[in-house]
């Protein structure tokens, strides 16, 4: 189950989010170069198997421009750096309790990767994302495919306006798992329908404090 540690990290997260948002082709702040403003409006984490690796997905709303915008920003915390990722890295904080992460763009990390498709085959089960031993049941996944394909294992990411699209290799076969960057309510829809062959769904918060709940992740062939 996942430790939350009640303790400080220096710098906190929503600081060097608000360094690194700006540069992702997904961020849709104002073009006159305003400062990012995020502040958290949700989110999950999701166990590593081995408890080497702290895995978090974060909805952050940025108030910055004519209009919030809420992004889906999944983490990884880590003891020692990544080898191969030093483009994925978000920044190093102090950690209270751990010492120094290496905080990382986890569609880069193949410990989230894994744990998210696991998590739409129902062979892992989503955390609270601020409490410790807590199962959180209002994430769910859904997969439309029965049986135990094993697991995924990360071979490229690509980033578009909208999403990052993490090509996985399956004993299924080649899938790819599309992060949904810009987070958008949607209404319940058949889990059937379309071409999906799972998804991930759960809430985040809006400005005004209602609750929205939508996609966080889909799988396609």
């Amino acid at each position: 189950m996942a430790v939350v540690h009640r303790t400080t990290m220096t710098p906190g997260k929503l600081e060097l989010l608000a360094s690194w948002l700006p540069a992702q082709p997904w961020y849709q702040g104002p073009d006159a170069g305003g400062a990012p403003q995020p502040a958290k409006a949700g989110g999950f984490r999701l166990d590593d198997p081995q408890g080497e690796v702290g895995i978090e997905f974060m909805a952050v709303t940025d108030g910055a421009g004519d209009r919030p915008v809420t992004y889906l920003v999944p983490l990884t915390y880590r003891g020692a750096p990544l080898n191969g990722a030093q483009d994925a890295l978000i920044g190093t904080s102090e950690h209270g309790v751990l010492g120094r992460r290496w905080i990382y763009d986890g569609t880069h990390d193949p410990v989230l990767v894994d744990r998210l498709y696991a998590l739409v085959r129902g062979e892992a089960e989503a955390q609270a994302q601020s409490e410790s031993h807590a199962p959180d049941p209002s994430v769910t996944g859904w997969s439309a495919r029965a049986g135990h394909p094993g697991p995924a294992a990360l071979l490229e990411v690509s980033a578009g306006p909208d999403t990052s699209d993490v090509l996985v290799q399956t004993s299924a076969g080649k899938l790819t798992i599309s992060v949904q960057r810009i987070l958008r309510p949607a209404p319940a829809q058949a889990d059937s329908a379309g071409q999906l062959l799972g998804h991930v769904t759960a809430d985040w918060t809006l400005p005004d404090g209602a609750k929205a709940r939508g996609r966080y992740a889909v799988v396609r062939a």
